[in-house]
Protein backbone atom coordinates (compact mmCIF):
# COMPACT_ATOMS: atom_id res chain seq x y z
CA UNK A 1 0.00 0.00 0.00
CA UNK A 2 2.47 2.39 0.97
CA UNK A 3 4.83 1.53 -1.99
CA UNK A 4 1.48 2.40 -4.21
CA UNK A 5 1.48 5.38 -2.86
CA UNK A 6 4.56 6.59 -2.88
CA UNK A 7 4.55 5.32 -7.09
CA UNK A 8 1.64 7.52 -7.56
CA UNK A 9 3.23 10.48 -5.56
CA UNK A 10 6.65 10.15 -7.50
CA UNK A 11 4.09 10.38 -11.09
CA UNK A 12 2.14 13.19 -10.07
CA UNK A 13 5.45 15.01 -8.84
CA UNK A 14 7.42 14.34 -11.77
CA UNK A 15 4.59 15.15 -14.32
CA UNK A 16 3.38 18.69 -12.45
CA UNK A 17 6.82 20.05 -10.60
CA UNK A 18 7.44 22.25 -13.52
CA UNK A 19 3.44 23.56 -13.79
CA UNK A 20 3.45 24.28 -9.74
CA UNK A 21 6.72 25.65 -9.87
CA UNK A 22 6.10 27.96 -12.56
CA UNK A 23 2.70 29.16 -11.95
CA UNK A 24 4.35 30.03 -8.12
CA UNK A 25 7.08 31.84 -9.79
CA UNK A 26 5.00 33.86 -11.47
CA UNK A 27 3.27 35.27 -8.22
CA UNK A 28 6.76 35.18 -5.91
CA UNK A 29 9.23 36.24 -8.41
CA UNK A 30 12.32 34.77 -6.75
CA UNK A 31 13.52 31.17 -7.74
CA UNK A 32 14.70 30.34 -4.15
CA UNK A 33 11.32 31.12 -2.83
CA UNK A 34 9.05 29.27 -5.55
CA UNK A 35 11.38 26.10 -5.03
CA UNK A 36 10.64 26.28 -1.29
CA UNK A 37 7.14 26.67 -1.66
CA UNK A 38 6.90 24.55 -4.68
CA UNK A 39 8.03 21.95 -1.83
CA UNK A 40 5.47 23.35 0.63
CA UNK A 41 3.16 22.33 -2.10
CA UNK A 42 4.00 18.48 -2.49
CA UNK A 43 4.56 18.21 1.21
CA UNK A 44 0.69 19.33 1.24
CA UNK A 45 -0.36 16.66 -1.27
CA UNK A 46 1.59 13.88 0.15
CA UNK A 47 -0.48 14.59 3.35
CA UNK A 48 -3.51 15.06 1.55
CA UNK A 49 -2.92 12.47 -2.01
CA UNK A 50 -6.52 10.51 -0.96
CA UNK A 51 -8.64 13.68 -1.55
CA UNK A 52 -7.26 13.79 -5.15
CA UNK A 53 -10.52 14.22 -7.16
CA UNK A 54 -10.32 14.70 -10.94
CA UNK A 55 -7.68 16.12 -12.86
CA UNK A 56 -4.57 17.18 -10.36
CA UNK A 57 -3.63 20.25 -12.13
CA UNK A 58 -6.80 22.61 -10.69
CA UNK A 59 -6.14 20.47 -7.07
CA UNK A 60 -2.30 21.37 -6.96
CA UNK A 61 -2.90 24.63 -8.19
CA UNK A 62 -5.18 25.47 -5.77
CA UNK A 63 -2.74 24.18 -3.36
CA UNK A 64 -0.16 26.26 -4.46
CA UNK A 65 -2.50 29.37 -4.34
CA UNK A 66 -3.17 28.86 -0.87
CA UNK A 67 0.34 28.99 -0.20
CA UNK A 68 1.41 32.13 -2.03
CA UNK A 69 -1.22 33.84 -0.15
CA UNK A 70 0.30 32.20 2.98
CA UNK A 71 3.75 33.57 1.69
CA UNK A 72 2.59 37.25 1.24
CA UNK A 73 0.52 36.83 4.82
CA UNK A 74 3.65 36.08 6.50
CA UNK A 75 5.65 38.96 4.70
CA UNK A 76 3.20 41.56 5.83
CA UNK A 77 3.09 40.79 9.16
CA UNK A 78 6.92 40.36 9.33
CA UNK A 79 7.06 43.77 7.72
CA UNK A 80 4.94 44.94 10.24
CA UNK A 81 6.58 43.36 12.78
CA UNK A 82 9.73 45.04 12.14
CA UNK A 83 8.58 48.29 11.74
CA UNK A 84 7.06 48.26 15.33
CA UNK A 85 10.34 47.07 16.49
CA UNK A 86 11.59 49.73 14.47
CA UNK A 87 9.61 52.08 16.03
CA UNK A 88 9.83 51.06 19.31
CA UNK A 89 14.25 50.78 19.39
CA UNK A 90 14.15 54.42 17.66
CA UNK A 91 11.82 55.50 20.74
CA UNK A 92 13.72 54.00 23.02
CA UNK A 93 16.77 55.08 21.78
CA UNK A 94 16.59 58.55 21.72
CA UNK A 95 13.93 59.20 24.95
CA UNK A 96 17.13 57.53 26.80
CA UNK A 97 19.83 59.38 24.51
CA UNK A 98 18.63 63.01 25.04
CA UNK A 99 15.77 62.98 27.12
CA UNK A 100 13.51 63.08 24.43
CA UNK A 101 9.70 64.17 25.34
CA UNK A 102 7.08 62.01 23.72
CA UNK A 103 5.88 64.17 21.77
CA UNK A 104 9.39 65.10 19.73
CA UNK A 105 9.14 60.83 19.20
CA UNK A 106 5.53 61.03 18.34
CA UNK A 107 6.16 63.28 15.76
CA UNK A 108 9.31 61.71 14.80
CA UNK A 109 7.54 58.42 14.53
CA UNK A 110 4.46 60.60 11.78
CA UNK A 111 7.58 61.96 9.41
CA UNK A 112 8.52 59.98 6.37
CA UNK A 113 11.40 57.93 6.64
CA UNK A 114 13.68 59.76 4.63
CA UNK A 115 13.29 63.29 7.00
CA UNK A 116 12.91 61.08 10.05
CA UNK A 117 16.65 59.31 8.87
CA UNK A 118 17.94 63.08 8.09
CA UNK A 119 17.14 64.46 11.47
CA UNK A 120 18.38 61.58 13.97
CA UNK A 121 21.73 61.79 11.96
CA UNK A 122 22.15 65.46 12.35
CA UNK A 123 20.82 65.78 15.99
CA UNK A 124 21.24 62.74 17.78
CA UNK A 125 24.36 61.01 15.99
CA UNK A 126 25.66 64.81 15.10
CA UNK A 127 26.70 64.61 11.89
CA UNK A 128 28.11 68.02 10.35
CA UNK A 129 26.27 68.71 6.37
CA UNK A 130 30.04 67.35 4.90
CA UNK A 131 29.59 64.24 6.95
CA UNK A 132 25.50 63.76 6.29
CA UNK A 133 26.74 64.68 2.48
CA UNK A 134 28.71 61.96 2.71
CA UNK A 135 27.07 59.70 4.18
CA UNK A 136 24.03 59.94 1.60
CA UNK A 137 26.43 59.95 -1.15
CA UNK A 138 25.17 63.77 -2.21
CA UNK A 139 26.75 67.32 -2.57
CA UNK A 140 26.68 69.41 0.49
CA UNK A 141 24.26 71.76 -0.92
CA UNK A 142 22.04 68.79 -1.35
CA UNK A 143 22.30 67.35 2.19
CA UNK A 144 21.97 71.04 3.33
CA UNK A 145 18.53 70.79 1.51
CA UNK A 146 17.49 67.72 3.41
CA UNK A 147 17.87 69.01 6.46
CA UNK A 148 15.77 72.07 5.16
CA UNK A 149 13.11 69.79 4.59
CA UNK A 150 13.06 67.37 7.28
CA UNK A 151 13.12 70.33 9.65
CA UNK A 152 10.27 72.12 7.83
CA UNK A 153 8.60 68.35 7.86
CA UNK A 154 9.25 68.13 11.91
CA UNK A 155 7.59 71.25 12.36
CA UNK A 156 4.63 70.67 10.75
CA UNK A 157 4.32 67.62 12.86
CA UNK A 158 4.91 69.57 15.84
CA UNK A 159 2.30 72.61 15.54
CA UNK A 160 3.02 73.86 18.84
CA UNK A 161 6.52 74.10 17.84
CA UNK A 162 6.26 75.96 15.18
CA UNK A 163 3.85 78.16 16.27
CA UNK A 164 6.71 79.56 18.45
CA UNK A 165 9.31 79.54 15.72
CA UNK A 166 6.86 82.09 14.01
CA UNK A 167 6.38 84.05 17.30
CA UNK A 168 10.09 83.99 17.74
CA UNK A 169 10.64 85.79 14.43
CA UNK A 170 7.84 87.83 14.30
CA UNK A 171 9.30 89.08 17.52
CA UNK A 172 13.07 90.00 15.63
Amino acid sequence: MLLERETEFEALYKAHYSHVYHYILRRIGDRDTAQELTADVFRIVWNRQDSLEGTPIPWLLGIARNVVGNEYRGRKRRQELQLRLRDFALHQATQQASGTSDAVIEALGRLASRHREILILVFWDNLSTPELAEFLGCSDGTASVRIHRAKKAFAKTMPSLHEANLETKRED
